[in-house]
């Protein structure tokens, strides 16, 4: 049985789109391909790790299919594919939904609670004989 909301995506799209996300230098990497189109070497310069190092990451991003290779001229570049973050924000959406639903009937029994309290300590000190 699977969990509510995999509908959006198949479970292995979910498990990797996730896996990917998990590394922070893979999140690093898609933040600065947000910007626009980066070449590996581009995509090297800030981080503090060999070139091969990052075209594992890079390779880990393209099979969740959060990346895609492109050709610029005589750059092979590489392009932020939006479509996998999007429909993994619209599963969390579901849970965000869920837990917001949550948290108003909490409010609601907080202030019912307090209403109580007041209307306690009113007729308390009403009927208060000492």
């Amino acid at each position: 049985m699977q969990p509510h909301g995999y509908g959006v995506l198949s479970a292995g799209q979910l498990d990797a789109t996730f896996a990917a996300l998990a590394d922070p230098t893979r999140r690093a990497i898609l933040a600065r391909l947000a910007s626009g189109d980066a070449s590996v070497a581009e995509l090297t310069k800030p981080f503090a790790m060999s070139q091969p190092a990052i075209s594992k990451h890079l390779k880990v991003l393209e099979r969740a299919g959060l990346i895609s290779r492109g050709r610029d001229a005589q750059r092979r570049t590489r392009r932020l594919e939006a479509k996998p973050l999007a429909e993994a924000t619209a599963w969390l959406e579901r849970y965000r939904e869920y837990w917001e639903e949550n948290y108003q009937r909490l409010d609601a029994l907080l202030e019912e609670i307090k209403a109580n309290r007041k209307k306690g300590s009113r007729t308390k000190r009403k009927g208060d004989t000492r």
